[in-house]
């Protein structure tokens, strides 16, 4: 599969349930779409429907669905952004384990947005470490 070629190294650490539902949406995308970031969006988006982001590796969502306001929206809707892999429709107890797993400082008197925030800056630091910069 050529996909597997360009699998991102956050996925490359994840599950084989995650690499292959990005390796099976990025080659639907490329016949659709062709190469490029339509093909790889269109992946990582069907990641995020069962996958959260955690550290420098996608975990297993506890329920499938859309992760933030972004996956949600319709097709037609103003794009907005996303929470960069985080599940930021979680239950605030949810997000308050992943910070906790992640060693955040000052996350028990967090709102539900600034653990979303504080998990998104979290996991680009890990994902940067396990890349080697």
């Amino acid at each position: 599969m050529p996909a597997r070629n360009e699998m991102p190294s956050t996925l490359k650490r994840s599950p084989k349930k995650a690499q292959d539902t990005w390796a099976k949406a990025h080659d639907s995308a490329v016949d659709t779409y062709g190469e490029g970031e339509r093909a790889h969006r269109t992946a990582f988006s069907a990641v995020k429907h069962s996958f959260e982001k955690v550290g420098d590796r996608w975990e297993a969502k506890g329920r499938k669905g859309p992760s933030d306001a972004q996956a949600a929206r319709s097709r037609k809707a103003k794009p907005t952004r996303t929470a960069g892999g985080v599940d930021a429709n979680a239950t605030k107890d949810h997000l308050m384990d992943v910070a906790k797993r992640l060693d955040i400082r000052g996350r028990s008197r967090m709102t539900k947005p600034e653990l979303v925030e504080a998990i998104q800056k979290a996991n680009n630091s890990s994902t940067r470490k396990a890349r080697g910069g």
